[in-house]
């Protein structure tokens, strides 16, 4: 017998502040994020990641089996994006977010910093803080694994 699971109740998290932010965070930890799936769109002031989440409402809800989603990350009115300990040509190589922070500055802006495990930054500098964290489906691919050997997905941001 097959077991079928579709995702119930998607989400779509806005962030306009620290806390915000805070919140999407707890969502994306953990998350495997290819370094092809980021992607740096400096003429639009934008950047968008392409990842693969836990379900951590799964999870808390007392589920045994881990599942992951797929879901893009986008961060809008970014004036620059710099990087450190992530290969801008290496990209199949998969990074693990560990979390998201804000740091503000000038009112309404400040630099959000992606932290990857092993030191991998990104930090993003903002005029202010407009983050969106939406689902896209489930990952059959990544739905079992998560951790060292993983398979990545396939997504295209």
């Amino acid at each position: 017998m097959i077991k079928v699971t579709r995702v119930t109740s998607q989400l779509k998290l806005m962030a306009l502040d620290a806390d915000d932010l805070a919140v999407i965070s707890a969502h994306v930890q953990d998350a495997r994020v290819q370094r092809s799936d980021i992607v740096w769109r400096q003429g639009e002031k934008r950047l968008v990641v392409g990842m693969s989440r836990l379900d951590w409402e799964q999870t808390m809800a007392g589920e045994t089996a881990p599942r992951r989603l797929i879901a893009a990350l986008r961060f809008d009115r970014v004036l620059a994006c710099k990087s450190r300990n992530i290969d801008p040509v290496a990209g199949e190589t998969t990074l693990e977010l560990v979390g998201i922070e804000f740091h503000p500055a000038e009112p309404p802006g400040g630099s959000a910093v992606l932290l990857f495990s092993q030191g991998g930054a990104l930090r993003l500098d903002v005029e202010c803080l407009e983050c969106e964290l939406t689902d896209l489906g489930a990952d059959h691919l990544g739905t079992s694994d998560f951790g060292e050997g993983a398979e990545p997905s396939d997504l295209d941001a």
